[in-house]
């Protein structure tokens, strides 16, 4: 049984993490992410006619954003109060899920959108994927339930997000599960697929004209921005996490790394957040610049019909 970790081996940096910079965090990705993706969704919901693959897609990833910024005041609160958790065991439940479930949702839709934009562009396609990505990412998170409860540290209430300290070693494979499942898997589907599109764009540039050579280079550039976003938000994230998982199992006798990874897996949990208030800011930028994607070597748009990327990249090479 693993030993709740002591407040004398916490370092003060780590209070002023959690009292300060993450309260300040969380209440701009509030702010910014509650009126970015509302606005994205009233603009989709009332003023979109056409439903295309590309805005059921985004449309599903503001609903997952939303969804998280409205479970940040609980968070805000309680980090401002030093961890304090005054809202009981069901908000802290929930609080838990809605992270875990807005997270999953961008993995797995990070998955199907690459895809879609050259192959699956059906929107009744994208519909099944996005409900199946919905379902796949509750039945992921639905163990939380289990895990995530409140509890007494210090005589204070408090929220474990994850699970108790006495659990850890209980948890950890289903940590693992999460990193591995969850997001090692998607990330290298995801990567795989843009890089097969930005071969595509990058080797048709040669035979393109100075008009279309411009839009396919603007879509190189939007992939390669949302290639960072994904990268940044979400890898030392899952790194840090999956790291701290191990120090609390495996060594938490250790103050120095426990605060060295425990400091390094706060930092990062916000910036996750961050990549729901980006995402409303990338719509039209990427709605546009993936247009641009299907225009041909003449400069004129194809049909929105299926591309198949391997027969581009080989008629490409040959």
């Amino acid at each position: 049984t693993l030993m709740p970790v002591s407040s004398e081996c916490l370092l003060p940096v780590t209070n002023y993490y959690k009292r300060i910079l993450l309260p300040v965090a969380y209440s701009l990705v509030f702010l910014l992410g509650l009126s970015l993706n509302g606005a994205l969704l009233w603009c989709v919901c009332c003023r979109t006619r056409r439903w295309s693959s590309t805005v059921i897609y985004m449309t599903n990833l503001a609903a997952a954003d939303l969804l998280y910024v409205l479970a940040l005041p609980p968070l805000i609160v309680s980090n401002a109060m030093g961890g304090l958790w005054p809202f009981g065991n069901i908000i802290c439940k929930s609080v838990s899920m809605m992270f875990l479930t807005c997270v999953s949702v961008h993995r797995f839709l990070g998955v199907c959108f690459p895809i879609a934009s050259v192959r699956l562009r059906s929107k009744r396609l994208a519909l099944f994927a996005s409900g199946s990505v919905w379902i796949l990412a509750t039945a992921e998170i639905l163990p939380t339930l289990v895990f995530a409860h409140t509890g007494v540290i210090n005589n204070m209430t408090v929220c474990f997000e994850m699970t108790d300290p006495g659990q850890f070693k209980v948890y950890f494979p289903y940590g693992l599960f999460l990193a591995i499942v969850g997001f090692l898997i998607p990330f290298l589907v995801v990567i795989t697929c843009y890089c097969s599109m930005m071969t595509v764009l990058y080797c048709r540039d040669s035979i393109s004209n100075a008009g279309t050579a411009r839009k396919r280079k603007k879509s190189l550039y939007t992939i390669l921005i949302v290639c960072l976003m994904f990268v940044v938000c979400f890898v030392p994230y899952h790194i840090a996490r999956t790291v701290y998982l191990f120090v609390r199992v495996y060594m938490p006798g250790d103050c120095h790394l426990l605060n060295v990874v425990m400091i390094s897996f706060k930092v990062w949990k916000p910036v996750v957040s961050f990549n729901s208030c980006a995402n409303p800011l990338l719509y039209f930028l990427g709605y546009r610049s993936k247009n641009n994607l299907y225009v041909d070597t003449n400069g004129e748009k194809k049909p929105d019909t299926s591309l198949n990327t391997q027969n581009n990249i080989q008629s490409c090479q040959g």
